[in-house]
């Protein structure tokens, strides 16, 4: 089975070995400048007294380190190659820091009811800097990319600011032991790369190693843009009025990268 078709039936995929130690270290020195220069949109997603899992989101124009790892080719071309797509479009980058001590789960969701856009062609790079033993790496369902939309909520408090209470299904209860759940023990430069309609999952972070990883996100020929009537995660401001619904997203918040 061809890595494309792999990623097309199960939503989720480990290619090991993608990125070289040099590269490895400049993910490494981006997610350090982020944390050092956290932005606005950053939070802390765990609760008080539980260790520290820290997000931020949407600083490659404002952190030379983020853009510099946004542009290398080698995770463009493994973008195109496993959406099927002449082009790739850069969406935004993803920070997530969970500290060792970090009891806070990440619960089951899948992420395109969050976002403004719309189509099959797309998928997230989840970039571990710190080796991640099998117990605290992403989880996935298999398969759930072809499903239906459920209802998304906060993580911390599980509200629901997207969608109106009852307007979608709830998540189905899902099993650690279910045999459609997948993950991967990851070495240094590794890349998992899922669908963003998988649902996926991780553990808090007992320790002893930090959970430093640098998710980017990208879109195909078909990813056209979808205003939503909420706050989208990451929000955008003043897109709607630069581009209609049903558009190629082609703004400069999202550059055309080399193939």
């Amino acid at each position: 089975m061809t890595l494309r078709a792999d990623y097309e039936q199960h939503g989720a995929v480990v290619v090991r070995g993608v990125l070289s130690p040099e590269e490895v270290s400049m993910v490494t020195d981006a997610i350090e400048a982020n944390l050092n220069d956290l932005s606005p949109r950053a939070k802390r997603a765990s609760a008080d007294g539980d260790g520290s899992f820290i997000e931020d989101f949407c600083s490659w124009q404002r952190i030379p380190q983020v853009e510099q790892v946004v542009h290398l080719p080698v995770l463009s071309q493994l973008a195109a190659e496993l959406m099927g797509s002449q082009q790739v479009r850069f969406f935004h980058d993803h920070m997530l820091v969970k500290e060792p001590g970090t009891s806070q789960r990440t619960p089951w969701h899948h992420d395109i009811p969050y976002y403004n856009v719309e189509g099959r062609q797309n998928v997230s790079m989840w970039i571990p800097v710190d080796p991640v033993p099998r117990v605290v790496s992403l989880e996935f369902l298999s398969g759930s990319h072809h499903g239906p939309w459920y209802m998304p909520r906060t993580f911390l408090d599980e509200q629901a600011k997207w969608f109106p209470e009852g307007s979608l299904s709830e998540l189905p209860v899902i099993e650690g032991d279910d045999p459609q759940v997948i993950g991967w023990e990851l070495d240094l430069g590794d890349v998992v790369c899922f669908h963003m309609q998988t649902l996926h999952t991780a553990a808090g972070n007992p320790g002893p190693l930090r959970r430093r990883a640098l998710s980017l996100r990208f879109l195909g020929d078909d990813m056209v843009h979808a205003p939503r009537q909420w706050t989208t995660s990451p929000e955008f401001p003043g897109l709607a009025s630069r581009l209609p619904a049903g558009a190629e997203m082609n703004d400069p918040l999202f550059p055309l990268l080399q193939l």
